[in-house]
């Protein structure tokens, strides 16, 4: 900054910067930082994502190797019906009297 000044019209400029660069850093920077983290966040937890679903296969892969892929295959699909059945009888709450 130049040296100070007693001139009203530099002081008022100077006062006005001054509040122009704090509101800046109160907002902007902190908007910045936010944004940063979610985009990383949004990395992560795509990476996270594919870490799982890419051991997931390598599992079944595997499991198929041990026992057949016809026979894993039959496993996993009873696996997910009997899934679908819990899932499906779990539609209606018990205490509810009007079924539709």
């Amino acid at each position: 900054m130049a040296e100070p000044t007693n001139d009203l019209p530099t002081r008022v400029a100077d006062l006005l910067e001054a509040i122009a660069a704090k509101i800046r850093g109160l907002t902007v920077e902190r908007v910045a930082t936010g944004v940063t983290w979610t985009a990383v966040g949004i990395v992560m937890a795509t990476m996270a994502f594919l870490f799982v679903f890419w051991i997931l296969i390598g599992f079944f892969r595997a499991f198929g190797e041990l026992v057949g892929q016809e026979v894993a295959y039959a496993i996993a699909g009873v696996l997910l019906i009997i899934g679908g059945a819990i899932l499906w009888s779990m539609r209606f709450p018990k205490n509810r009297t009007d079924q539709e």
